[in-house]
């Protein structure tokens, strides 16, 4: 198996501001989907609840310690209580995907082969940060930059890491 995180994270490593993402980037959301679909999906119960839904085309996998969390039996969602769960659960797949938050980034770092970044190339408040990628354990193989548009309001980086 594969672990992969993807992530869009600014120039700061800021992820998130109060549950949300800070920005909203059309090319970033269909470069997730596309890259994603078909493969499980392992988020934390914050970033869950952000979406508000499941990920259509994955199986989506939540990591909460909340023993009483119980989403809506409409959200078809496997529950586990940690990464080590997860990873056990979809020992089988192919290529598995860690989408957030910020405490599942830090928890899986040691352990995901690829790092699918998109780099936001502009600074904004933020109250969670993606952790700092480390140049001697990653290799950059590729990126893609594109400049703001109608649709983009920043100037935005696909990059691809993997592990050394």
């Amino acid at each position: 198996m594969i672990l992969s995180s993807i992530v869009a994270a600014s120039l700061n490593n800021g992820i998130g501001k109060d549950n949300q993402l800070p920005w909203h980037l059309p090319a970033d959301l269909k470069f997730f989907k596309t890259t994603t679909m078909g493969c499980p999906v392992v988020m934390g119960r914050k970033t869950f609840q952000s979406i508000g839904r499941t990920l259509p085309g994955r199986k989506n996998v939540v990591i909460t310690r909340d023993k009483t969390f119980n989403a809506d039996k409409a959200f078809d969602i496997e529950v586990v209580s940690g990464i080590e769960e997860a990873i056990t659960s979809l020992q089988s797949e192919r290529e598995v995907f860690i989408i957030g938050g910020g405490e599942i980034f830090r928890q899986s770092m040691d352990l995901i082969d690829t790092i699918y970044l998109t780099v936001v190339n502009t600074t904004l408040e933020a109250d969670v940060f993606f952790p700092e990628i480390d140049k001697t354990k990653f290799e950059l193989v590729w990126e893609e930059a594109h400049l703001a548009d109608e649709k983009n309001k920043f100037d935005y980086t696909f990059q691809k890491y993997v592990r050394k």
